[in-house]
């Protein structure tokens, strides 16, 4: 039997960054950023341990909440602008060997300014530096982007000298890049690092590096707002797997009570027609419409409208369904909180359909969130459920279907 290493995972976060202030707790594609570095840690199977390291409490409660141990706040003289990593590193190891006799054998660097991690990397990381007893440290790179063989730099006299060279090329800023070496750029994905090149190196790398390659897809370094905005829309290419903190979905209700529906996006296609008076209408879906009246034939879960918009056109449609409606509703959370409250219901029993920002209020008092296939990036990440059919073309006789088939398994 072979006995597992004891990995930690150490997330360094200080609370004065001033390119971004309070980055590590800026809210980054609908979590803390600090978060998908915490995430990708306790999803990890061969992390045993995740303490964030900071001097900064707002970020250490933070940190708590999504699932981080913070057992120190790290003195004032290792968060500094020009601190480096290994004082972090080793106060850390010096602070808990000290307080609790812990000492790990593996720990894991993950910088919180590189959330995009693939799926499974610590693992992979740890096994890597398991499988070669040689090596101090695992690195992730990526292929450069630009070739460092045909960069330059200026000397004193303003003149032009390439910054490298190669044995064997008298001109390798001239040589066709194919006949190159192959060049990597560090990411701050992650690095594994064996407890004595920290303790007896004084290393955060040693001498012996191994590599660990990571599609470029995912290679993220935020320094700027625009870093952050660019960087989380990411999280919506097809082509990423991503560690996600808010992919924690939850299962589909045994019971259910309660439908509530958004209008606009959802038994509608989110558009409006509007004639030369001024009059609006809507289209909406015969198909959605007919698995209303299927919920009603062969269950008694209440299906109801809940919108944000004035216009008669939602009291009609819901007249048409024989639906229970409450339209110019602000908030939705205050709306369903007050129904909850009012009918004596249980929130785990509820399914709620939306598909904008302003439906995610609800998400944390409904027992079940569930949004069309077009719904708002941000709405796609966080529901519990994403349908196949888009709003206002069958999303809601989709969503139908599948809650009479799990109330005829229930059975």
């Amino acid at each position: 039997m072979v006995t597992r290493p004891e990995v930690l995972a150490l997330i360094p976060a200080r609370g004065g960054s001033k390119g971004i202030p309070r980055k590590n707790v800026r809210d980054f594609a609908g979590a803390p950023l600090i978060a998908y570095s915490i995430a990708a840690a306790l999803q990890a199977e061969l992390v045993t341990r995740v303490i964030v390291s900071t001097d900064d409490p707002e970020i250490a409660e933070v940190a708590r909440a999504w699932g981080a141990e913070t057992p120190f706040l790290r003195p004032a003289q290792f968060a500094q602008d020009d601190t480096t990593d290994l004082p972090v590193f080793e106060h850390a190891l010096q602070w808990l060997r000290e307080n609790e006799g812990y000492l790990p054998e593996i720990v894991i660097q993950l910088r919180p300014t590189s959330p995009i991690r693939p799926v499974g990397l610590l693992d992979e990381a740890v096994k890597t530096l398991i499988e070669h007893p040689e090596a101090d440290c695992v690195r992730g790179v990526v292929p450069s982007g630009q070739n460092p063989f045909k960069m330059w730099q200026i000397n004193r006299e303003g003149q032009l000298e390439p910054l490298l060279k190669v044995a064997g090329l008298s001109e390798p800023y001239n040589t066709p890049r194919q006949a190159l070496p192959d060049t990597y750029w560090q990411t701050g994905h992650i690095d594994a690092i064996r407890i004595k090149t920290i303790l007896e190196k004084h290393s955060l790398t040693g001498d012996v590096i191994m590599p660990l390659l990571i599609d470029p897809l995912y290679t993220v370094d935020i320094d700027t707002i625009e870093d952050f905005q660019n960087s989380a829309r990411l999280l919506n290419d097809h082509r990423i797997k991503a560690v996600d903190p808010l992919k924690r979905r939850r299962n589909f209700p045994e019971r259910v009570t309660y439908l509530i529906m958004d209008f606009d996006g959802v038994l509608t296609d989110d558009k409006v027609y509007v004639d030369q008076d001024g009059r609006e209408s809507v289209r909406c879906s015969r198909s959605d419409g007919f698995g209303i009246d299927l919920l009603k034939q062969n269950s008694v879960i209440q299906p109801m409208i809940l919108s944000r918009e004035t216009n008669p056109v939602v009291n009609a449609r819901a007249r048409k369904l024989e639906i229970e409606v409450f339209q110019s509703v602000l908030r939705k959370d205050q709306a369903i909180q007050k129904l909850i409250t009012e009918r004596n219901l249980d929130p785990q029993e509820i399914i709620y359909i939306g598909n904008d920002l302003n439906d995610l209020v609800v998400l944390p008092l409904v027992g079940y969130f569930v949004c069309p296939a077009d719904a708002h990036p941000q709405v796609l990440r966080q529901a519990d459920l994403v349908l196949k059919h888009q709003g206002g073309k069958g999303a809601v006789r989709e969503l139908i279907e599948l809650i009479l088939e799990n109330q005829s398994t229930n059975k």
